[in-house]
């Protein structure tokens, strides 16, 4: 039996896991490069959680382990700004950079200087104090000499550091802007759609929305991340904004993925369209650029309007918008049964796709903008990813649009649609109705759960209005005489589906609890709790302390788990499809470890698999897969349509593969994605089902 730990032995321990748990976090959110495995550091973290229970006098203001606190807060504190935070002049036009450029020449004569151009990003302002390296406050803009105290929150994005790096100020307020990641956002609003809620509006609504919530524990859950560029008050002084942005990374803190120097505004003008061209790369939602003099001891003499500084100039572009037809409503039904109203549009061109359905998102909302069938409306794409109507353009009505009825339309689908207590959107309460169970079968059957080939949405209705079958568990005592007697299956169709079917029970842990359909346990949440049970029967056993304590899981997706499993309806599916042969354990095919220690980055489009299945292939052989380039990044993988990756891998010498030479590295047999080894993808180069997936 070993000797239980003494004080002294204790906080050496501590400081050492702090220390490699910072460093952790340093190389996972600013450098894009981690080492360990998420269940590695979750090792650490428990760890030190478990040490600073025992001695709690070793709990300190930035330990890793203070980022979620305790109990709701009662409000937020106003504090005042030690420097304001004042806002940047805006500008549409290119002529008023020019002009811009004219004013700053002419205050500044014959003085030397440039330019620095960064993107403007759609988000919140915030700033922080640090204190001999201690985050002691996090304040919102609010008023530009008042704001709120949101430190709480703040301490919940794990990006950003509880403590900078020993080469820091003693004193260093840094500005910035939190926002909530674009891919995040559209999984956040098809989360809440599908609990009921309200979606929010764009990615900026939703993280001021998030900072505003009094429990941090929620605010944990939100994909908000953040990026730095610019101070308050501060102990050091910085020649040129590029020494400050440099340095800030020193610190620990994350700034823009690009910026570019210029010496003039020619430059500039040819940088802000080759900007404007890389939107979609950026994880955050960004509206422009923003324009400052580098030489910051310039400021000073250029000094500053009532509003606004005149060394700096923010350039927005305008947001792409379309107008089309209205043609009609539908409605559709999400996995957990919530009923989400579609326009079907005329197809236009948006943002460099074609649109041809938005999202109404709920009934009240479709009243609130007074929106008609047959109208013509103004659409664009939310966050640049989900097609929203923004307004009528009620200036071209011609009396002959129809409001649009959801109670008429749930009737001629045969639906009783019920509204929960609190909730905005109506639900299908029956499991067991056809148009909910065709819904359940065809996500179970997805790309990103069980992955059944050739069981997409036209199959599934067949299989569900012909066969009578009233649960996914009914999949696997399908018989191929019994496809045989359908209209769209011949021997060779009916037999491949029986396969993939069978292929389908080796899926490993984390795609089956996806495919179980737990409300707010999408595919991140559910590999992590692969990861940190093991199997299906360990997460049966667990209690909400136990589910709460795991990071990104927290206490109210952790009740979700427990109350979807207390059901008896569920229990009965999974022991069907434990009898059935479905894989309960952490990985059925096992896992390798001829990748481990290897990072790559994923761009562009293969034909052999999908950037989800390369990523799958990769961490199950110990790689890591990384959502940016950088130095630490040992192969980039270029499919077709690589953007801005490839070139940043160029840049900094980053080895590229293309497809044949990232299939050639997993090895020939072997390259198969593990969500595709079935007989009915023995082709490397067969394409999805057009009828798999989901339409936003």
């Amino acid at each position: 039996m070993s000797n239980p730990l003494n004080s002294t032995a204790a906080r050496k321990e501590t400081e050492k896991l702090r220390t490699e748990i910072e460093r952790h976090n340093r190389l996972y959110y600013v450098e894009a490069a981690p080492e360990i495995s998420d269940r590695e550091y979750d090792a650490l973290l428990k760890r030190l959680e478990v040490l600073e229970k025992q001695f709690s006098e070793l709990v300190t203001p930035d330990s890793p382990t203070q980022r979620v606190g305790g109990e709701p807060l009662k409000g937020f504190q106003n504090v005042r700004h030690t420097v304001p935070m004042i806002s940047l002049a805006n500008t549409y036009s290119k002529d008023e950079l020019v002009e811009f450029d004219g004013r700053v020449r002419k205050l500044l004569s014959d003085t030397e200087y440039t330019y620095v151009l960064e993107p403007k990003i759609d988000g919140v302002a915030i700033s922080l104090r640090y204190e001999d390296g201690l985050l002691v406050r996090a304040v919102t803009r609010g008023d530009g000499t008042t704001g709120d105290d949101v430190t709480a929150n703040i301490k919940t994005i794990r990006s950003i550091p509880l403590r900078l790096s020993k080469d820091a100020p003693d004193v260093l307020e840094v500005r910035g802007e939190v926002y909530m990641t674009r891919n995040g956002f559209a999984k956040l609003n098809d989360e809440r759609q599908e609990a009921g809620l309200d979606a929010f509006a764009n990615p900026r609504n939703a993280c001021a929305g998030s900072l505003k919530q009094l429990d941090p524990r929620e605010v944990a859950k939100r994909p908000l991340d953040a990026v730095f560029y610019g101070l308050g008050e501060c102990s050091t002084n910085f020649e040129t904004h590029e020494q400050l942005l440099s340095s800030l990374t020193n610190y620990g803190l994350r700034i823009t993925p690009q910026y570019w120097s210029c010496a003039e505004i020619s430059e500039i003008l040819a940088k802000l369209d080759a900007l404007e061209e890389m939107k979609s790369s950026f994880p955050f939602e960004m509206d422009g650029g923003v324009i400052k003099v580098n030489q910051r001891d310039l400021y000073e003499t250029l000094g500053s309007t009532a509003k606004s500084p005149r060394w700096a100039v923010a350039y927005k572009y305008e947001p792409e918008q379309a107008e089309t037809l209205l043609k009609e409503i539908t409605i559709q039904i999400g996995r957990t049964g919530v009923l989400t109203p579609v326009a079907e549009l005329e197809p236009v061109q948006l943002s460099g796709t074609v649109v041809k359905r938005a999202t109404l998102h709920n009934e009240d909302e479709i009243k609130r903008k007074d929106i008609r069938i047959g109208d013509r409306v103004i659409v664009e794409k939310a966050g640049e990813i989900i097609p929203a109507v923004v307004r009528v353009v009620t200036e071209k009505r011609t009396g002959k649009e129809t409001p649009f009825d959801m109670q008429a339309v749930c009737k001629a689908l045969d639906i009783a649609p019920v509204k929960r207590e609190g909730e905005v959107a109506w639900r299908i309460a029956d499991l067991h109705h056809p148009a909910m169970l065709k819904r359940w079968l065809t996500y179970f059957a997805s790309r990103g759960a069980m992955d059944i080939a050739g069981l997409g949405e036209s199959v599934v209705e067949q299989l569900v209005d012909e066969l009578d079958l009233k649960s996914p568990a009914d999949l696997y005592d399908m018989t191929k005489e019994q496809l045989l007697g359908l209209e769209r299956f011949a021997e060779k169709s009916a037999q491949n589906l029986i396969h993939a079917i069978e292929a389908s029970k080796q899926q490993p842990l984390a795609r089956v609890l996806f495919a179980l359909g737990i409300p707010h346990v999408g595919a991140g949440a559910a590999r992590i709790l692969a990861d940190h049970f093991g199997s299906l029967d360990a997460l049966l056993e667990a209690d909400l302390e136990t589910l709460q304590d795991i990071r990104d899981i927290g206490p109210i997706v952790g009740q979700s788990i427990l109350d979807f499993f207390a059901s008896d309806e569920t229990r009965r599916l999974i022991e069907r499809l434990r009898a059935a042969g479905v894989n309960f354990a952490q990985s059925a095919g096992g896992q390798t470890d001829e990748l481990a220690g290897l990072t790559f980055v994923l761009t562009g489009t293969m034909e052999s698999m999908t950037r989800e299945e390369a990523g799958e292939v990769i961490q199950q052989r110990g790689g890591t897969v990384s959502s940016s380039v950088s130095k630490n990044t040992d192969y980039v993988v270029a499919g077709e349509k690589a953007g801005s990756k490839r070139k940043k891998a160029e840049e900094l010498d980053v080895k590229i593969l293309d497809e044949s030479a990232f299939l050639e590295l997993l090895g020939n047999v072997e390259a198969t994605p593990p969500s595709s080894q079935n007989a009915t993808r023995t082709s490397r180069l067969q394409k999805k089902d057009p009828d798999q997936g989901e339409l936003f």
